[in-house]
């Protein structure tokens, strides 16, 4: 999970958002990264736990606002969530 946050780094860092919208593209990316390892979870009978989805949340928020997104919606950036 560590690696699709980092990736988002990553991509903001080469492709740098030029307003909430970009970011937002960006963030559904690794979203639907996340999606796809919930998946990988459920094919081994399990779950990304409660706890984890909220601090995976609260991680993006943190990432936006280190980027200088302070003011962008939680809800936008994990829009296509699926866990």
């Amino acid at each position: 999970m560590q690696a699709v946050l980092l990736r988002l780094c990553e991509t903001i860092e080469s492709d740098r958002p030029s307003d909430l919208a970009a970011l937002y593209v960006l963030t559904q990316a690794a979203t639907a990264e996340f999606n796809d390892l919930e998946a990988e979870f459920e094919a081994a009978d399990s779950e990304i736990e409660t706890v984890a989805r909220e601090v995976i949340a609260e991680d993006f928020c943190v990432i936006a606002a280190a980027y200088g997104f302070s003011n962008a919606d939680s809800e936008e950036l994990l829009a296509g969530r699926e866990w």
